[in-house]
């Protein structure tokens, strides 16, 4: 049983004159379908996954519509899609998280820009900048200069975000460039509504057909000689008639303030940000209207000299506020003023930090000097003192501390089948010693941080196999690989696995295969369970195993001779096979598929059927596992080796002890890893199974009753 979308995709059907009330990635998945979208691909990952995870159980309803719907192995596979807008009046989305996705699809991205495009083709990514980002820190902006492309960085307002994905198809197609449109995390999450329209079914879609494909032309193609003529047309052609279609339509805003001899340039994306910093020094109030002058651009790439110009024009000083780095915007207003000869102050990067997120508090410092600089009457001694307000009170909190707080790195989630794996390969390297790894991106990143610590590299998705190629013949050691079947497919199939059996590399691969894309929301996969093998475990309470042998099948065929497949909760088994995998006399790539189906799916899946026996009164038993406190001995060496959190600390019941005792507390699915870990590490016989029992039969009732008896005529008096 998956995440269900089900009120989501209800919302998708509203029509013209209707309110929609929601997030705001959801409100651009509902205005693609009001732009006449007639394909949508992709592949996931924060903050946009649930577009692509919407569209696809929205299935039926697209297909009502025409609308082809197709969920990409890899961010490169979504990108190719967008050929179709080269040819063909087709309205095309894909969508992905930036950057990392954006370098996966550089390559089709490259070709896609070079002919242009016909039909609109627009590239809704994630920008996953700032503190809280889970990937590099790296600017989408960058790619859109590269390969001359429109980037619209919209006004985080659902109505403004919702008229940028229409334009953005119209201005995709005025100009012949694809469009990227950057949604930061604030922006796919913010909360809002706005006037819905009817749905556009495309006129050339699923449901109406084209006849004959188009007449072959040359110059549509990526290719020498053409693509001098392309390189051409970028500054002839597409970007004027980009900046025509952004001016005449009013795609960026101006909003008006008394103080007209400053100004603000702002990235849309950053516009509240901006407004709440500007109120810290009573410059704004909490409806927008600005005693400074702003220009928010939605689209910041490419600007609009003449509107720059304008703006600029009769001003003492303007301050660029753009988040990241290098100041690209700031650099191209700074080039555009000395052309035109302006002799308008220029500020950004030296009032304002030059990489890192911008918080309202990093905006009001910077606004605070800008203020100094240029309104002295402005209120920035307010500014000042709530700055310094902040300051105190986490200066207070810090004091009434008699320690730091512990630090708390992110972790596997309770009963995550990876965790045995790394408790297991921990065992290993006590007896074989020390091995490089190469990490890879997915949940089992979450061994690189305590108690495992393990991982040398992490360098793209699906990339571990590959990014050790250079190190493993420098090792007397063999070394190891970890990735998930989710980056197997995405992209370790080909760039690791086929160029190690190419080059006939000793190396070892390790594979999760938990049956999902989990950390990206626990999407299918080729390798994901069939709909009848997940029902008949739901039905039986148990686990999904060797219910999918795509992975293997995969393997053999490309030709890896040494394969083995183990469950994860089967610690001692899993060291004896990496043990095996690193001293075996076999000459070539091994491969370990460590399966274990994702904790998150299986209870998903558990939790409604027990509760729908016991709604029946039907019996039902539930594992829970302990630790004896009267046997542990406190050394603690259970936790060191799993890191489980439910497994932690308490008090010592015995007054003559002080180390506290491990104990098991509410949370625990019944996994059996603490156990497994305590039997093949040889720890202490702490830990105990228990079956809790609902809904017991009546023997079982009565022969709890007798035991009960016999234990308190056994107890003292």
């Amino acid at each position: 049983m998956e995440v269900s979308f089900s009120k989501e995709i209800e919302s998708l059907r509203l029509g013209a004159g209707e309110t929609f009330h929601g997030e705001g990635i959801l409100a651009i998945t509902k205005a693609l379908l009001q732009s006449g979208v007639a394909y949508v691909g992709g592949y996931q990952g924060a903050p946009v996954s649930h577009l692509l995870d919407v569209m696809v159980q929205a299935r039926p309803y697209m297909e009502e519509l025409g609308v082809h719907v197709e969920a990409c192995s890899n961010e490169a596979s979504a990108a190719a899609m967008l050929g179709a807008s080269i040819h063909y009046p087709l309205r095309g989305a894909v969508t992905w998280k930036s950057i990392v996705g954006t370098n996966v699809a550089a390559d089709a991205l490259s070709n896609l820009s070079s002919p242009g495009v016909v039909g609109g083709a627009l590239i809704v990514v994630g920008e996953d900048y700032g503190e809280g980002a889970s990937v590099i820190q790296e600017r989408t902006h960058a790619f859109a200069l590269k390969s001359t492309m429109c980037l619209l960085d919209p006004r985080p307002d659902l109505s403004v975000m919702t008229r940028m994905v229409e334009e953005g198809f119209r201005l995709s197609e005025a100009s012949n460039m694809p469009a990227i449109l950057e949604l930061r995390i604030r922006a796919c999450h913010v909360r809002g509504s706005f006037e819905t329209r009817d749905n556009r079914p495309p006129p050339i879609s699923t449901r109406a057909l084209m006849e004959n494909p188009a007449a072959f032309d040359y110059m549509r193609l990526a290719h020498p000689p053409v693509t001098f003529r392309h390189e051409k047309l970028k500054g002839e052609q597409r970007i004027p008639a980009a900046r025509k279609y952004i001016l005449e339509n009013n795609l960026n805003e101006v909003f008006a303030g008394a103080h007209e001899d400053l100004g603000i340039v702002v990235q849309g994306g950053l516009y509240n940000t901006l407004v709440r910093s500007l109120q810290q020094l009573g410059l704004a109030d909490a409806f927008g209207a600005t005693e400074l002058p702003l220009l928010v651009l939605n689209v910041t790439c490419p600007l609009v000299p003449q509107q720059v110009s304008d703006f600029c024009s009769g001003k003492r000083a303007v301050l660029v506020v753009e988040e990241g780095q290098p100041e690209f915007i700031e650099q191209e207003i700074a080039t555009l003023l000395r052309r035109g000869d302006l002799q308008t102050k220029l500020h950004g990067k030296d009032l304002l930090p030059a990489g890192g997120e911008y918080t309202v508090e990093v905006l009001a410092t910077g606004l605070t000097q800008f203020a100094d600089r240029y309104l002295p009457a402005a209120g920035s001694e307010t500014a000042r003192a709530w700055l310094a307000g902040n300051q105190a009170r986490r200066q207070a909190a810090a004091a009434a501390l008699d320690k730091p707080l512990p630090a708390r790195p992110p972790g596997f989630c309770i009963g995550c089948p990876e965790r045995p794996v790394f408790s297991a390969l921990k065992l290993a390297q006590q007896q074989i010693g020390n091995v490089h790894i190469a990490a890879d991106i997915g949940c089992h990143a979450f061994g690189t941080f305590e108690p495992f610590s393990m991982g040398h590299s992490i360098l793209g998705y699906g990339m571990s196999l590959a990014s050790r190629a250079g190190v493993s013949p420098m090792m007397q050691r063999r070394t190891l690989a970890i990735m998930g079947d989710g980056g197997f497919w995405h992209n370790g199939l080909l760039t690791g696995v086929q160029s190690a059996l190419f080059n006939r590399d000793d190396a070892v691969l390790l594979i999760f295969k938990n049956g999902y894309t989990s950390a990206t929301g626990t999407q299918e996969i080729l390798s994901t369970p069939a709909e009848d093998a997940k029902s008949a475990a739901a039905d039986k309470g148990r686990s999904l195993v060797h219910t999918n042998r795509t992975i293997e099948a995969a393997l053999q065929g490309l030709g890896v001779q040494w394969l083995r497949t183990v469950h994860t909760y089967e610690v001692e088994t899993m060291r004896a096979t990496l043990i095996e995998a690193f001293t075996s006399p076999f000459d070539g790539l091994k491969v370990i598929v460590a399966e274990g189906e994702c904790q998150l799916e299986r209870q998903r899946r558990l939790k409604p059927w027990l509760a729908s026996l016991l709604r029946k009164g039907e019996r039902v038993v539930r594992v829970k596992y302990g630790v004896d406190e009267d046997v542990c001995n406190g050394d603690h060496a259970c936790i060191r080796l799993s890191g489980c959190p439910t497994l932690t600390l308490k008090d010592n019941p015995d007054p003559l002890k002080v180390d506290p005792v491990a104990t098991v507390i509410d949370g625990c699915v019944g996994c059996g890893l603490c156990g497994a870990n305590a039997h093949a590490a040889t720890l202490c016989p702490s830990f105990y199974r228990a079956e809790v029992v609902q809904n017991p039969r009546w023997h079982e009732r009565l022969l709890h009753t007798l035991r009960s008896a016999v234990v308190r005529a056994l107890q003292p008096a």
